[in-house]
């Protein structure tokens, strides 16, 4: 999704959102990118690492997740 480090923009995670059967609306970024990971099975945990490490190695959020 943002591999090779290109941020996602808020309307192709929208359109992910929706397609997952989320209603995107009016969320945050932070709080949308959540509601997809739990929905997708994964952690939702985008945004809080607080010392800049992950071990989500696989994960699409990744980059925007730790340029935060």
């Amino acid at each position: 999704m943002n591999k090779g480090g290109l941020s996602m923009k808020m309307a192709d995670i929208q359109n992910k959102a929706k397609a997952l059967g989320l209603k995107p609306s009016k969320m945050k970024k932070v709080d949308l990118i959540r509601s997809i990971q739990t929905e997708e099975g994964n952690f939702s945990c985008f945004q809080t690492s607080a010392n800049g490490q992950c071990t989500q190695e696989s994960c699409c959020w990744r980059d925007d997740c730790l340029e935060h």
